[in-house]
């Protein structure tokens, strides 16, 4: 089952400017791995996005509405 990784992300020069990010994974329908896993991703995304600071975090099932 895949799991979204929400992120909300800041640029670093101007952190009143933010954003969602949102990332997929597969959790195995677990909740509890993802938050497991979640540091491991966001380290990775901000590895990746160095002008971006992620401020929040929240893992969530994909919705019917996610999928359009």
């Amino acid at each position: 089952m895949l799991i979204n990784l929400i992120l909300t992300v800041c640029l670093s020069n101007s952190p009143d400017q933010c954003r969602e990010e949102k990332l997929v994974f597969e959790s195995h329908g677990n909740m509890m791995k993802c938050m497991f896993l979640a540091p491991i991703e966001i380290a990775k995304w901000s590895g990746e996005h160095p002008n971006f600071n992620v401020t929040r975090w929240r893992c969530k099932f994909p919705s019917a509405a996610d999928s359009i």
